[in-house]
């Protein structure tokens, strides 16, 4: 599989090296606007870069019909002009809030206890997730991927909000902290006990080995995918 790397900061240098052990070839590697000359005609493009920039690197790939698995959070309000855009020129688009393995199966565990749970208006829920000082967008869009799932089955909510819960929206704390890849947490606390479900990630490796398995699954297809398609609907 040939690969181009958008945004070639830590976790693309990480995706580069594990695709290339995997057998794969990196055929670009770019901080740059993607354009047809410099994506050097690949299978799919990873793209890992900034909100600043992801519409427009994943627009230029998609007019170009080259699938793109995208794991740049913090440009959503844009996603909807995005699956038009795939669905136009017949090619395909996954993104993923978080690609990691781990964190696919705790969205799946999330969205069961919120279901066990939405009867009991005893428990008050909040979330919370750690991440690097570098991070730009808070909260992450893994917090985010998991506030939807609650509320998806929880009908006390109708949004989520940055901070503490607060009657029909459900809080997010956002918290940076050093070097700290990824932590998230969920509780469910009444006055007499708490429930909690929490993920740790040690490092960026998943995320990385994540991409790339969904960027081996993309290959031949088209339409808009999510991580839920790659792990639990294979086809």
């Amino acid at each position: 599989m040939k690969i181009a790397l958008v945004g070639y900061g830590k976790m693309g240098h990480i995706i580069d090296q594990i695709a290339t052990k995997k057998g794969h070839e990196v055929v670009a590697r770019l901080n740059e606007t993607p354009t047809l000359e410099n994506l050097n005609n690949p299978d799919v493009v990873i793209e890992f870069s900034n909100p600043e920039v992801a519409f427009n690197n994943i627009k230029v790939c998609l007019e170009n019909k080259i699938p793109v698995i995208c794991g740049t959070t913090g440009w959503l309000d844009r996603k909807a002009e995005i699956e038009e855009i795939a669905v136009e020129n017949n090619s395909a688009f996954l993104y993923g809030s978080n690609f990691s393995l781990g964190v696919n199966l705790f969205f799946a565990l999330n969205e069961k206890l919120a279901n066990l749970m939405k009867d009991f208006s005893e428990y008050n829920i909040q979330l919370e997730e750690i991440h690097h000082t570098h991070k730009k967008d808070a909260p992450s869009g893994t917090a985010i991927s998991l506030a939807e799932g609650i509320i998806k089955n929880n009908e006390r909510f109708d949004a989520w909000k940055l901070e503490e819960t607060l009657n029909e929206e459900l809080g997010i704390f956002a918290i940076r902290q050093d070097e700290v890849p990824g932590t998230h947490s969920v509780y469910y606390k009444s006055e007499v006990d708490e429930i909690e479900i929490k993920h740790t990630a040690f490092n960026r490796n998943g995320f990385a080995v994540g991409a790339i398995i969904a960027a081996e699954w993309i290959i031949g297809k088209s339409g808009n995918f999510t991580m839920n398609d790659v792990l639990f609907n294979k086809q």
